[in-house]
């Protein structure tokens, strides 16, 4: 069975971001990076297939050299093959750019199951598997918080949330699945997957290796401006006993209009 898991770099949700004076974007220089979690959901099930029943995974990114950390980081805890495609010709993609790329990329590498994170959680679109399997025509299951695989029959079976209960879905594979939080819970690195992550080779694929043309992708999305959340103005205590306070408290709220 071949898995495929694609996976991003992220800004640390930890660290509060700043917005560039001059332009719509992140300040990211000196914030630390790390795995998308969503992705991290994606890996370990991708771990969980292979020890049940084998096949090897293959790790993908697009992005610049700094993402090898996170490929590294995927080959300590199972992966048998990094690959990172580079972005550096490539200006102002968005997950549609993205997509269409990784999907370029998995198309030669051959696949069973591609497992993506549910979303990024910079942006948020969670656009990117769906898009992977409508250009690689297979199809998607997203959000899933249960995976099972019949590899004799080439099916798939995933739950998923729905108000008030679960879906179950079938497909025929190969298949793309995106994870949801829920559907495992991700293992840490052991020492000697760590040893081994160091040592091995990342592959680095350039797009014209892949017979692309960066001036071909255009992005479907633009971001035309980015501004902080208001500020939540101060909130009221009301002291005194409950009678006192009871009326205090629906005064208030009818003169907010709230009641």
């Amino acid at each position: 069975m071949k898995i495929i898991v694609c996976v991003k770099e992220v800004t640390d949700t930890a660290v509060v971001l700043k917005i560039k004076v001059d332009s719509p974007e992140i300040e990211t220089e000196n914030l630390p990076w790390v795995i998308n979690p969503y992705d991290e959901y994606a890996m370990e099930e991708s771990l969980r297939l292979k020890e049940k029943h084998g096949g090897d995974i293959t790790v993908i990114t697009f992005g610049n050299e700094r993402a090898e950390n996170i490929l590294r980081g995927c080959i300590a805890l199972g992966a048998d093959r990094a690959i990172r495609i580079n972005d550096k010709s490539v200006k102002g993609r968005d997950s549609f750019v993205t997509s269409k790329i990784l999907a370029k990329a998995i198309k030669n590498i051959g696949y069973d199951i591609i497992l993506c994170g549910k979303e990024s959680v910079d942006y948020g679109y969670a656009q990117t598997g769906q898009t992977i399997a409508e250009f690689l025509h297979i199809p998607c299951i997203s959000a899933i918080k249960k995976f099972d695989v019949f590899p004799s029959n080439k099916e798939a079976a995933c739950n998923r949330e729905i108000e008030g209960g679960l879906e179950v879905v079938k497909c025929n594979l190969p298949a793309v699945f995106t994870a949801q939080k829920g559907l495992n819970v991700p293992r840490y690195a052991s020492l000697s997957g760590i040893m081994k992550a160091k040592k091995m080779k990342i592959e680095t694929l350039e797009l014209d290796t892949l017979d692309i043309n960066p001036s071909d992708f255009k992005p479907k999305i633009k971001i035309t401006n980015l501004s902080y959340p208001p500020k939540r103005t101060e909130g009221k205590i009301i002291q005194g006993l409950l009678p006192d306070t009871a009326k205090e408290l629906t005064k208030n709220l009818k003169e907010a209009g709230l009641i």
